[in-house]
């Protein structure tokens, strides 16, 4: 499997769209590498650009990304709002996919002595890639910024990890290293005031705030004699307010380190909490370069939560949800294809486009018509138990905001979360049997002409066709899964719905008794006779709880119809 790394190189140029095209040029020079982002800001005068891609091209794109923002940026006349030493401030490799930290830190190590050696710059190494435990912060790295270095990198425990210690006018000083995932996020408030907005950041950035003595109004001391500290709300938050002349506001600026531990909703949240007990007032926010898509569709829950609205709907509209709620399009337009990493890993792909679940209903069925074999029955199986468990979540929802049931709305959200769980898995489906029936295609079409040949095309057909056996047999378990859920909302859900979910029941009973057929069909071809019985007997009783539970759901809508 690839390892994947993100770079995220902070350059020090946000108002010239040429000199940042020359640097993002470079990098998209690499094969193999994708530029997902470039955020430029003007107040700050800082672009930060996000790409991705193995270890390999990904700091070979950042290697010339550094070089030629040597090149084109004057750090003597550079002005902005943001913390900076050099042309290139910052540039952390991120773990993305099948690599670990230890291994995503020796090629950050690597990129520096590059940089170092070639480019005569001056380099730190940061966070996971530090040379030393007091290097591992990038704020106490960067204090003083590129005015100080040329004092700083006289002192001897300020001398860089690679390149010489000597102050480079032009160019500054670079910091690289490797870290976890980060959020850049900034909250927009209703003042211009710096004072204000600070006050906000040090009540939920984890450093928190000096504690001044209430008489003389100087900071207070520890035993230690450093200043005493008033911690903030937030873990791992880093946190400082300015003001951006662009927008004429005062933002608070923070970064978010762990998202696990702090999602992107709560930082919101405690943000407006601070405001408010300030006499300001949140307007919105903005999130500079991407973020997971997990990150969003948390938020759009937690605020629909918050209205005791059922959490069970798209992630589309999970996605708008979140958008609104925290303001992200306030300055700009918020497009979720360019600001969430997997959408944007997909975006403009073969294989995105391609996708039988990204075709409209007509589309669908005119391939499903074709003279193509695939499509064939194992997808539009699948497809017809993701419209099941739509039909139960629909349900599901309507219960949730049924007039004099607001006791029960949360029971109902839980039930439509797990519904769009199961449809989503069942859609996901589509594509996954059709690839299958793909996949054993291209096992015949192998050569086979030398004995080696011969061994190689069997070989794949056989591991081949226990796919084309493993997606309809797992098809089979998720329609299932759907009968209970399908059930609850008979019994208990909007009584105006109640022959909906009936559909739904019949919706599952065709998924299972059409992907049954096809874990049948696909076990002939199979070697592994043993694996073919146990799948088939397996499958054959998860089709007869399936027509029981059809017939018992069916008698309940019969019932509740007096039919």
């Amino acid at each position: 499997m690839k390892q994947l790394i993100e770079c995220v190189p902070n350059f020090s140029e946000g108002r010239d769209m040429s000199v940042i095209k020359q640097i993002t040029d470079v990098i998209e020079s690499v094969e193999g590498v994708k530029l997902l982002d470039v955020d430029p800001g003007k107040a700050t005068n800082r672009t930060v650009v996000t790409f991705v891609g193995e270890p390999g091209p990904v700091t070979e794109a950042a290697f010339l990304a550094i070089k030629k923002a040597c090149e084109v940026i004057d750090m003597s006349r550079h002005q902005g709002e943001h913390p900076r030493m050099g042309a290139t401030d910052v540039c952390p490799l991120i773990p993305i996919a099948n690599i670990s930290m230890e291994e995503t830190a020796a090629w950050a190590r690597r990129l520096g002595e590059r940089v170092g050696n070639e480019l005569a710059l001056p380099v730190y190494l940061y966070e996971s890639a530090a040379s030393r435990p007091e290097r591992k912060n990038l704020a106490d790295i960067r204090a003083g910024e590129y005015e100080a270095l040329p004092e700083k990198m006289n002192k001897p425990e300020w001398k860089p990890d690679y390149g010489p210690a000597v102050f480079n006018a032009k160019s500054g000083a670079t910091v690289i290293g490797a870290r976890d995932f980060l959020l850049a996020y900034n909250i927009n408030l209703n003042t211009t005031s710096v004072r204000r907005a600070n006050s906000v950041a040090f009540d939920v950035r984890e450093k928190g705030r000096v504690v001044n003595d209430p008489v003389t109004g100087k900071p207070l001391k520890d035993e230690n004699g450093e200043p005493l500290r008033q911690p903030g709300w937030l873990k791992g938050v880093k946190a400082i307010g300015w003001y951006i002349e662009e927008y004429g506001i005062a933002q608070v600026s923070m970064n978010i380190t762990d998202i696990s531990q702090v999602p992107l909703h709560e930082a919101f949240e405690a943000c407006h909490r601070s405001a408010e007990a300030r006499g300001m007032r949140v307007t919105g926010s903005e999130l500079v370069g991407l973020a997971p898509l997990k990150v969003f569709l948390d938020a759009g829950r937690y605020f629909l939560r918050k209205q005791r609205r059922s959490a069970g709907v798209s992630e589309a509209e999970l996605i708008k949800i979140a958008v609104k709620s925290m303001g992200l399009d306030e300055l700009a337009p918020f497009d979720p294809q360019q600001k969430i990493i997997e959408y944007n890993l997909e975006k403009g792909s073969a294989s995105s486009a391609a996708m039988l679940v990204a075709k409209d209903l007509r589309a669908f069925a005119d391939e499903a018509a074709s003279e193509s074999p695939a499509p064939g029955g194992g997808s539009v199986s699948a497809y017809v138990g993701a419209l099941g468990a739509s039909l139960a979540t629909m349900v599901a929802n309507l219960s949730s905001h049924k007039r004099g049931w607001d006791d029960r709305w949360e029971v109902f959200s839980d039930a439509a979360e797990h519904g769009q769980q199961l449809k989503d898995a069942l859609l996901r489906a589509v594509d996954e049997d059709t690839n299958a029936f793909n996949l054993i295609m291209a096992a015949f079409g192998m050569p086979k002409g030398t004995p080696e040949e011969k061994a190689a095309r069997k070989t794949a057909i056989q591991s081949a066709t226990k796919i084309a056996i493993e997606v309809p047999y797992k098809v089979m378990q998720l329609a299932l899964g759907s009968f209970p859920l399908i059930r609850q909302m008979v019994a208990e859900g909007n009584p105006n719905s109640v022959t909906d979910a009936g559909v739904g029941a019949l919706c599952a009973r065709t998924c299972v008794y059409g992907a049954y057929l096809n874990v049948l069909v696909n076990t002939t071809g199979l070697d592994d006779r043993e694996y073919a019985a146990k799948v088939t007997a397996e499958s054959e009783v998860i089709l007869k709880k399936a027509l029981e539970m059809e017939a018992e759901i069916v008698e309940m809508v019969k019932k509740a119809m007096n039919i």
